[in-house]
């Protein structure tokens, strides 16, 4: 995914101030796979023409780059704090291994019915038709097996760990500490909060907070529609992001 970027500068200095290369080591999972996924992110963003946007919004680890795109963290700093971020949440899951299932179709009610049922998160509110359910392993999958019943088709994630979930207390702790030890600033723009569907206004606080929060996506976009946001330009690796929007605004027309 690094390849149109490689000898970009921001992710050479990405680099550099993370000490290796996450992207010779993808295959160890969180704990590499975030810092690759924001350095691509930045260097995207940074290779971009554009106006100031209205706006920005960023799913899960990408708040971060939502934020230095912004100007409310420094790049130096946001590598750092990624970098800490990614060590936590994979400590936090070997401690106690978690995972997650897309549910897709089916109704949102009663899938997050079925996950409070179990004693599962709801973890990503996606799009209509697509949220993520996130706990113990084992429960994970006895909610897949039961996806049919919901009218739903499950989709296990290549993931982790159970992100967006109270298993990922012990990384919230570690990441307070971090951000505490991080200057943050006013962002130039608004950028949009995955636990509030709405602007940060505490950046420290929400950001430790959301790693046990709901990813609130669906909600996000129809905060920024309501808004007058029209034209949405996605940063980063791959387009499953416009996916999302294109779903939920077409929904919302």
């Amino acid at each position: 995914m690094e390849e149109p970027h490689r000898e970009h500068p921001l992710l050479r200095q990405g680099i550099d101030l993370l000490g290796f290369d996450p992207f010779d080591r993808l295959a160890e999972g969180t704990r590499t796979q975030q810092p690759a996924l924001f350095l691509v992110s930045m260097a995207v963003w940074a290779g971009e023409e554009r106006d100031t946007p209205a706006a920005a919004a960023g799913h899960s680890l990408g708040e971060y780059a939502a934020l230095t795109a912004a100007g409310a963290i420094a790049f130096e700093d946001a590598v750092k704090l990624v970098d800490a971020r990614a060590t936590a949440m994979a400590d936090a899951a070997q401690r106690e291994p978690g995972g997650m299932v897309a549910m897709l179709g089916g109704d949102a009610e009663a899938i997050a019915a079925l996950g409070q049922e179990l004693g599962l998160s709801l973890a990503n509110d996606n799009a209509p038709g697509q949220v993520v359910l996130s706990g113990r392993s084992d429960v994970v999958d006895t909610a897949a097996e039961r996806a049919g019943d919901l009218g739903a088709r499950a989709m296990a994630l290549d993931v982790g760990g159970a992100f967006h979930s109270p298993l990922m207390a012990p990384a919230a702790d570690a990441l307070r500490a971090a951000l505490e030890a991080t200057d943050v600033g006013e962002p130039a723009f608004p950028v949009i909060s995955n636990g509030s569907a709405a602007p940060f206004t505490d950046i420290r606080a929400e950001l430790a907070e959301n790693l046990l929060k709901p990813v609130r996506w669906r909600e996000s976009l129809l905060y920024l529609h309501a808004q007058g946001v029209t034209d949405y330009v996605e940063c980063g690796p791959g387009a499953v992001l416009r996916g999302l929007v294109k779903r939920t605004l077409r929904e919302a027309a």
